[in-house]
């Protein structure tokens, strides 16, 4: 099974699962879920290939979404769940494929689309960083700027840079070759009833008006809600604002 951490006690409210996206993991999410975890217990979990989740040959949708099932028996069987970015398309085909596990859902800053946006990129800066001369994250953080211009990118990727191990805690490899699929979509028929908020960021161009008739296919009670000043990452931009989207949403 997936890599979990369980944070705060059971409570009346089903559990909240958190999933994170691409080169992401649980403990990107630590703020968050303890912040969550005031009113109900909050499962982050690494994704498959990430962190300290097992590795494997594939990351389709279908298997993630299969991944996040598991757990959500582990727990109980019935859970809240919010999905950012890869994170958010896994939960979504989760949702569309069992939707008896989940009560509620809050899709972050991503369309059951395909995009063209390759991470490929990022991928071939981290391979070519010579672990062997990294010391510290400043060394790792210096021999990417070449590469990977923009602060807060490199500060994300570098949350995943064991620097004591000298390894990236990601399967490298298998995130390369699935990249198509990872900004894909799969092909999958149907739609469920399930309540589902689209929360995007006001900044961001990753969910456009033209998507919605699709995400209304999918989730005829898709809602959607936008936060200002935030881009992509709209819960490290506005971490406030989107707790207080969580709570009143999922609090309903």
């Amino acid at each position: 099974m997936l890599n979990t951490v369980l944070t705060g006690a059971p409570t009346q409210h089903p559990p909240l699962l958190i999933v994170h996206g691409l080169f992401g993991s649980a403990r990107n999410w630590g703020a968050i879920a303890k912040r969550m975890a005031e009113s109900r217990q909050v499962i982050t979990v690494d994704m498959r290939n990430h962190g300290q989740s097992p590795r494997a040959d594939s990351q389709s949708y279908h298997d993630m979404a299969g991944d996040l099932a598991e757990v959500i028996m582990a727990h109980g069987g019935h859970a809240d769940v919010v999905g950012h970015s890869m994170g958010g398309k896994a939960a979504m085909v989760l949702t569309l494929t069992r939707p008896e596990l989940v009560r509620r859902l809050l899709v972050g800053d991503i369309a059951p689309v395909a995009y063209t946006h390759s991470q490929s990129h990022l991928i071939a800066a981290m391979r070519g960083v010579d672990l062997s001369a990294v010391s510290t994250r400043s060394d790792a953080d210096r021999a990417l700027q070449s590469e990977v211009t923009d602060r807060g990118t490199r500060a994300f990727l570098l949350q995943s840079l064991d620097v004591k191990e000298k390894m990236w805690r990601l399967n490298l490899d298998v995130l390369d070759a699935e990249m198509s699929g990872i900004t894909g979509w799969p092909q999958i028929d149907g739609q469920v009833e399930t309540p589902a908020l689209f929360l995007s960021g006001a900044e961001s161009d990753y969910v456009l008006p033209e998507h919605r008739e699709r995400i209304k296919g999918y989730f005829p009670n898709a809602r959607f809600a936008k936060l200002p000043g935030a881009g992509h990452w709209l819960h490290a931009d506005k971490p406030r604002e989107f707790v207080a989207t969580l709570h009143t949403w999922f609090d309903a």
